[in-house]
């Protein structure tokens, strides 16, 4: 995993939108990195949720390129938060990111590649081996001939490598997928100070909830531990009547 730490704090949206194009990550000629992008937002609570919509459209409609929506989440309530993860082509990265924080702060900015070289590598070797491997089965099988047996296995094997053709192809397309565009995670979330007076106001409306459930918390308790304590009591008193009956025995005794 190739690690590019490129992190961006208290930046606003439109000063990180004139910044784009510097930020931009390009991978070398001939590469083959997987490029993954993680961005924090803050941006004001109530305007969350008409951002990751803007995104999401805007992804959708292939305004800044090739462009794909694979989640969206939001959270509702007092500590409002969003987020949305897209694959996008290269060029598309910045405009997008750029969109998304706009109005609000960048608050930090993370960029990750994995090398898929040996991957692609050995799934072009796989290819490369199973085509071989079929071709040379396509003409045996042509052979006059061949027995019935011999063609039955034939076939059978000309089936298990054409699903494992199916299966490199897959993987090769996913591959280069990969190569060719980028991941882009954005979570908003409400500016510090917002959260930390949502956070009071919710706690103080969850005053009375907590406080019930604290009593009743208590009451469970005693009434869970009260068959315990009447049973010490018991034995604790059998215990010490016995040991005075047994003082005033050895009493009597020594009075004697």
């Amino acid at each position: 995993m190739l690690l590019l730490g490129l992190v961006a704090c208290g930046r606003s949206g439109q000063n990180y939108a004139a910044d784009a194009a510097a930020g931009a990550v390009a991978s070398p000629e001939g590469a083959f990195l997987a490029y993954e992008h993680d961005i924090r937002i803050q941006l004001d609570a109530q305007r969350i949720s008409a951002r990751v919509k803007a995104v999401s459209e805007a992804c959708q409609s292939n305004r800044f390129g090739d462009c794909a929506v694979l989640q969206v989440g939001e959270e509702g309530g007092e500590t409002r938060s969003g987020s949305i993860r897209v694959r996008i082509a290269p060029k598309g990265v910045e405009p997008i990111i750029a969109l998304a924080g706009e109005g609000g702060d960048v608050a930090s900015r993370n960029t990750h590649a994995e090398d898929l070289a040996q991957q692609v590598a050995d799934t072009a070797l796989t290819q490369t081996r199973l085509q071989k491997e079929h071709a040379q089965l396509q003409a045996y099988q042509q052979r006059s001939d061949m027995k019935v047996a011999d063609l039955l296995a034939v076939s059978q094997r000309l089936a298990e490598i054409e699903a494992g053709l199916e299966q490199a192809n897959k993987d090769a397309a996913q591959q280069r997928r990969r190569i060719d565009t980028q991941l882009v995670t954005m979570n908003f979330e409400g500016p510090a100070g917002q959260r930390s007076r949502n956070e009071i106001g919710k706690a103080f409306s969850e005053f009375g909830a907590i406080f019930t459930t604290s009593i009743a918390f208590v009451i469970r308790a005693v009434a869970a531990l009260l068959p315990v304590g009447v049973v010490v009591w018991a034995v604790g008193a059998v215990v010490v009547a016995l040991w005075r009956r047994r003082k005033r025995r050895k009493a009597a005794a020594a009075a004697r």
